[in-house]
């Protein structure tokens, strides 16, 4: 479907809300600063203002890639951009992009170019093929790799470091580091030559990886992790064509009456959470110390109540399953078909819409870099053989038929969300399954 369709407005509009990097949307609260009109371009403001003022206009700004150092892959510089898009939300549900601008304005310098749908074919095309291959660099370093695997990482370390293996929220959240620990800790001795072979396919690399890391640590904030803050900041909540943001938080309310089952059985009182100097340790350790001081962005330096404390273990657990899943499981679907997201740019990104095909073809990846693109999708992207599903995990932890009886609640709700997203998906002609529990993975692995 990809293959076939990927050229489409719908479909390109339809990936911001539930292919590999759902993170980015947003409903817009007024018109971007950087977007600068040309003389002529009245009728699109104007189209794009009273989209505004109907609640149904959206973007997606790739901004942080704005002057980071393009890669030079065998001896060819490689390029990218930093582009803009303004999308309409339609009452059937479908995302439509209205204008996307590929380059920040510069003082001194004429506005960059806005390529519209009704531009000349290939001019439109080749400018989404840059939003789509701008939207592979921040989803595997940002959504993927910081926001996920390094995260995980973060939480892992300190769980191991602050809580005793007896303590309760050890017991809780260790099933879902398990593997964190045991893959992702044991594979830093083959980071370096593993970034080496990604060097090879993607237009940030090197110095850039690192420069779009630190740019994007800033937007690690706490409610960025919690679906229910996070799907509300960004407008999405009740967008009924974002599969997404359904499931993220279905699940999201899963994950947190389990825990909050298997905190109300240790600790009786806020005044117990409080004063349990082990769990202040664990909190502090990730805001302070594996997070750089991360208490500006939001996170808790204590914890100060139950309630609280669920908050917290509950973004721990669904950032190492559910939201790892999100932004994994649909890497072969939608990147193994390379003009849909292209991993590198061979061109800089066009200032006319005077393109021609074999413009299009030049900028495209070349043979060598769409075979390593595939290579490597399949390789994240296909069913594991020994997959441990969310809350399927062997390792019994607890004892007593409390804690029990709540691991079994949990798995008949986990069971049921299955089948409703089952049922759900029966009835669409694109399926979204990367929330499945039944797909989601007991903790961050590949």
């Amino acid at each position: 479907k990809v293959r076939d369709s990927w050229k489409e407005n719908a479909l390109f509009g339809y990936q911001f809300l539930n292919c590999t990097n759902p993170m980015l949307l947003r409903r817009a609260s007024r018109l971007p600063a950087r977007l600068v009109f040309p003389s002529g371009m009245e009728e699109v403001q104007a189209q794009l203002e009273q989209e505004l003022q109907g609640g149904t206009l959206f973007e997606a700004d790739f901004s942080l890639l704005d002057g980071i150092k393009a890669n030079v892959i065998l001896c060819s510089q490689q390029y990218l951009a930093a582009p803009l898009v303004m999308l309409k939300l339609q009452p059937d549900g479908k995302l439509l992009p209205m204008v996307i601008q590929l380059q920040l304005p510069r003082m001194g310098s004429p506005p960059p170019p806005l390529f519209l749908p009704t531009d000349p074919p290939m001019a439109w095309l080749l400018a989404k093929c840059w939003v789509r291959s701008s939207d592979f660099q921040l989803h595997e370093l940002l959504s993927h790799l910081l926001r996920g695997h390094l995260m995980a990482e973060v939480i892992a370390m300190a769980t191991m470091r602050c809580l005793p293996s007896i303590h309760p929220i050890f017991k809780l959240i260790i099933p879902h580091l398990r593997y964190t620990m045991e893959i992702n800790v044991r594979a830093r001795n083959g980071l370096v030559s593993d970034m080496g072979v990604f060097d090879q396919v993607v237009s940030t690399g090197g110095g850039g990886h690192v420069e779009l890391l630190k740019r994007a640590r800033t937007s690690l904030t706490y409610r960025s992790f919690c679906p229910p803050d996070d799907l509300t900041d960004r407008g999405l909540l009740g967008v009924k064509s974002s599969y997404y943001a359904q499931d993220a938080l279905r699940l999201w309310e899963i994950i947190y009456r389990y825990v909050e089952g298997i905190v109300s059985l240790h600790y009786k009182t806020d005044k117990a959470v409080k004063e349990d100097l082990e769990l202040q340790t664990w909190c502090r350790e990730i805001t302070e110390i594996g997070l750089l001081g991360a208490q500006d962005q939001g996170f808790p330096m204590s914890l100060e109540t139950r309630d609280q404390l669920c908050h917290f273990v509950t973004m721990c657990i669904f950032t190492c399953t559910g939201q790892h899943a999100s932004v994994h499981l649909g890497q072969l679907d939608w990147y193994a078909w390379v003009p849909n997201a292209p991993c590198t740019m061979r061109l800089p990104p066009p200032t006319t819409k005077d393109v021609t095909l074999e413009m299009v073809m030049a900028t495209l990846p070349n043979f060598h870099q769409a075979a390593l693109q595939m290579s490597i999708t399949w390789q994240l992207g296909r069913r594991q053989p020994f997959i441990v599903a969310l809350g399927q995990h062997e390792e019994e932890y607890f004892s007593g038929p409390e804690p029990k009886a709540a691991l079994k609640k949990f798995r008949e709700e986990l069971a049921a969300l299955d089948e409703e997203i089952e049922v759900r998906n029966a009835k669409l002609d694109m399926p979204y399954e990367y929330l499945r529990p039944s797909r989601v993975e007991n903790s961050v692995a590949i």
